[in-house]
Formats: C-alpha cells, sequence, structure tokens
C-alpha cells in the first residue's frame, strides 16, 4: 500500500492524456465528482470517450452483457468485486466513503433524534433508491435493518411504504430537467428521500425548504466505494492511481465524499 500511495503522490495534478481514449463506467453518484477528477488528470468532459453514470449494479449487468470499460467505479465494494470474480478485472480497490442522509421537507422538523420516529409516520411519505439495481437502495433496506434493532418492528413498516423512485435504469426524470432525486419532491411523490449526504447540497439548491440530516448512530451504515481496472489500457491505471493520490482525494472531499488515504500530515 506503501509503494501504491508512493506512486499516487508522485503523479502530476495534470497529464497530457487527452488525445488517448479512457473509458469510464461509474456511479451516478460519483458524476461531479469524476467530471472534476478526469477534467484534473488530463481527460475533460467531451474530449475522448464521455464517461458513462448510472446506478451501479445496472452498470455492472452491462458490463457483463458486453459493455466495454477500462475503469468501474462502483458505490459499493459488491459490484466490483463480483466483476473480479468472474476474471474481468484487477484487484479492487476502496477509494472513497460517503454517508447516508434523510433529506426532507423542512416542515417535517427533521432531526437525529426523532428522525426514525418521523419515517415511520404514516403521513409521511418515503422514498428509496431500488436495492439490486443501486447500491443506494441496498443501504436504504440496510437501515431498515438496523432500525430493527433500535425499535423493533420498523424494518417490515419501512420496506413497506418505501417508493423505490431511484435508481431505475432508463427511467425518464421525474420532473423534465431535473435530476431524479430532485424530480422526487419537485413532483410531490415524497416527502422523504434517503439518500448520499455528498449530494444533498445539490438537492437542497434546486428545492427549496429541504434539510439533509446524516443518520444516528444507532441507524449508520457503513458506505464504501470500490474500483476496479477492467483492462490492460495504462491510462486506466493511472487514473485509478490518480484517485487514490492527494490530488484526487481531495477532489473527492471536494464533492462532499469521505478521501480514505489522505493522511492529514504536512
Amino acid at each position: 500500500m506503501a509503494l501504491l500511495l508512493a506512486c499516487c503522490t508522485a503523479l502530476p495534478a495534470q497529464t497530457t492524456v487527452t488525445r488517448q481514449t479512457l473509458r469510464v463506467y461509474a456511479a451516478g453518484s460519483l458524476a461531479s465528482s469524476f467530471n472534476a477528477l478526469l477534467t484534473a488528470f488530463g481527460v475533460a468532459p467531451g474530449t475522448g470517450a464521455s464517461p458513462t453514470y448510472g446506478p451501479a449494479g445496472a452498470l455492472r449487468e452491462r458490463l457483463e452483457q458486453g459493455g466495454t470499460a477500462d475503469l468501474f467505479a462502483s458505490a459499493d465494494m459488491t459490484q466490483p468485486r463480483r466483476l473480479a470474480r468472474e476474471g474481468r478485472g484487477t484487484s479492487v480497490v476502496l477509494f472513497a466513503r460517503n454517508r447516508m442522509c434523510a433529506i426532507g421537507r423542512r416542515s417535517l422538523g427533521l432531526t437525529p433524534d426523532n428522525l426514525l420516529s418521523r419515517l415511520l409516520d404514516p403521513r409521511v411519505r418515503l422514498a428509496t433508491s431500488t436495492p439490486g439495481s443501486d447500491p443506494g437502495g441496498d443501504y436504504a433496506w440496510a437501515i431498515f435493518r438496523q432500525a430493527d434493532q433500535v425499535r423493533p418492528g420498523a424494518r417490515a413498516v419501512l420496506e413497506a411504504k418505501a417508493q423505490q423512485l431511484l435508481g431505475h435504469p432508463g427511467v425518464a426524470p421525474l420532473v423534465a430537467g431535473h435530476g431524479m432525486a430532485e424530480g422526487v419532491f419537485l413532483s410531490g411523490r415524497a416527502d422523504v428521500l434517503i439518500g448520499y449526504c455528498s449530494g444533498a447540497d445539490a438537492v437542497e439548491r434546486a428545492v427549496p425548504d429541504l434539510v439533509a440530516v446524516p443518520f444516528p448512530r444507532p441507524l449508520q451504515v457503513s458506505v464504501a466505494y470500490g474500483l476496479i481496472v477492467l483492462s490492460d489500457n495504462p491510462l486506466a491505471a493511472r487514473f485509478a492511481l490518480f484517485i487514490l493520490s492527494d490530488a484526487g482525494q481531495t477532489i473527492l472531499a471536494q464533492h462532499g465524499l469521505v478521501p480514505v488515504t489522505l493522511s492529514g500530515d504536512p
């Protein structure tokens, strides 16, 4: 690991790779951070192959069905590990973490202390991503399992009321011209959305009177992002190293993700 990080920190912040092709598949929650990473690395959006973003489970299925990519970055470790077991790539690397938040209407008065009670309220409409297709949905269902330890019976209630409005590949936005998370509220479909904290600021800017509340410790789940290099394209390995470098990890942090290799040392 020390050698890997030494290679990472040796990489320049800007490389001359704009004329070469790097094919990237990445989770939708990574779109803003990966656009910034690719630009800093030297592959600006619109030059060469455009990154493909979407629900990580659905992207993994596309790769299994013949899709081609040099590097796959997922919002979990499960999808890249499955590809590794199938012999489609090399080692899986943890490159960032995230947190789960409840994004809801300010009128609900959400706080960490009352969050579970508000979610269980039959008057509160709840939206999640789709388990299996999107790791965000899997994390939501893991939160429901945690909730059952805090309040027996909570899991069944939450699973029954959760509307799986996000994470369906190929589905049109709920509101034209807006992202799926924004559309949940702009269309009036739900009062609370369980999603990644890293994306909460963008939703709050787009939709008035929302607030994001991180799940309290008893309901927290581990949100780990993994990547895998899928080809012998040297740019893929170099980009993976750049993501793990101080420069790459700083960019991820600027986009709300939790870096995993920054030591904080001078």
